[in-house]
């Protein structure tokens, strides 16, 4: 399990649970232990009940075998899990990272950004990412509305996003907050919306609670993501894979994801070259009714 590899430094108090006890209790115990060792970043996020119909049980199932391996329960077993986890390089962490091997010239960051951008568009052209970008804007076309998801960095180029599918007639939100105000904004979401999403490999609360609320609403989602193998990419209806740089502690290049938001903008656009225009000019119209002097008789 590469997640084990990557942290075997660490004291894993729930491997070694795991392997001390697990032969002594039933299958079905044993099948939702093993199903938990396997999935540690999703089963952070999850509740008894979403173990449970993932490992064929039931809740109560679920508790037994946690309280099995000595936890007191979901929520203790959840605290051991997090310590296990490495933690998460910071922004100050990253760009330390990423010039520490830069020469002391201005090229070297020049050839840095170039270079990541050239690869994102090679592989947003390639024959997957176009016949995923191909369904996602028929999504598009036919939504009542689009949401955008993204927090921190991503939660700007979602509000740009949101603005340019207005300008273009499509209605569009952004969901960019973090507690109550994510809330508030969740409850825009209706049937019928589409959500594009911009969501990594950590399932974050932000995030699942965002498409546990676009699922039961029954809306697509649409993720723009570089993991491939995420949470979010396994629930998603179309996935459009887009590199951001950042491996091995690198500073992610956000201009990447701006990149496809672009791309789906003025696809949409063209697309719906009708509304769009009637937009526009409608925009314009409402501009000029607010320069200075434009309501003198």
């Amino acid at each position: 399990m590469k997640e084990q590899k990557k942290n075997k430094h660490r004291v894993d108090v729930y491997g070694e649970r795991l392997r001390h006890r697990a032969p002594q209790l039933s299958a079905g115990l044993q099948s939702v232990l093993y199903y938990i060792n396997e999935n540690r970043a999703t089963v952070l996020e999850a509740t008894a009940l979403e173990i449970a119909a993932a490992t064929g049980t039931s809740d109560a199932t679920v508790v037994r075998a946690v309280q099995a391996l000595g936890f007191a329960g979901l929520r203790d077993l959840k605290k051991t899990l997090e310590l296990w986890f490495e933690p998460v390089m910071n922004s100050t962490d990253k760009m330390s990272s990423t010039v520490s091997e830069f020469t002391c010239d201005i090229q070297s960051g020049i050839d840095f950004v170039l270079e990541g951008h050239k690869h994102t568009c090679e592989v947003l052209g390639s024959p997957e990412n176009r016949i995923a970008l191909s369904r996602a804007v028929s999504l598009l076309l036919d939504a009542r509305q689009a949401a955008i998801f993204g927090i921190n960095a991503s939660g700007i180029l979602a509000e740009y996003a949101a603005r340019l599918f207005n300008r273009i007639g499509l209605p569009c939100v952004a969901l960019n907050r973090s507690g109550i105000g994510l809330a508030e904004q969740l409850l825009t979401l209706q049937r019928g919306d589409v959500l594009i999403m911009m969501a990594q490999k950590s399932a974050h609360r932000e995030g699942m609670t965002t498409l546990r609320e676009a699922r039961r609403l029954g809306n697509p989602v649409i993720l723009l993501t570089n993991a491939m193998d995420s949470r979010f990419a396994q629930e998603a209806d179309v996935v459009i894979q887009v590199p951001r740089g950042g491996e091995n502690g690198k500073i992610p290049l956000h201009g990447t994801v701006l990149v496809c938001l672009e791309m789906l903008v003025l696809s949409v656009a063209s697309s719906a070259s009708q509304r769009t225009m009637k937009s526009m000019k409608r925009m314009q119209e409402l501009h000029r009714g607010l320069k200075p002097g434009s309501h003198k008789r």
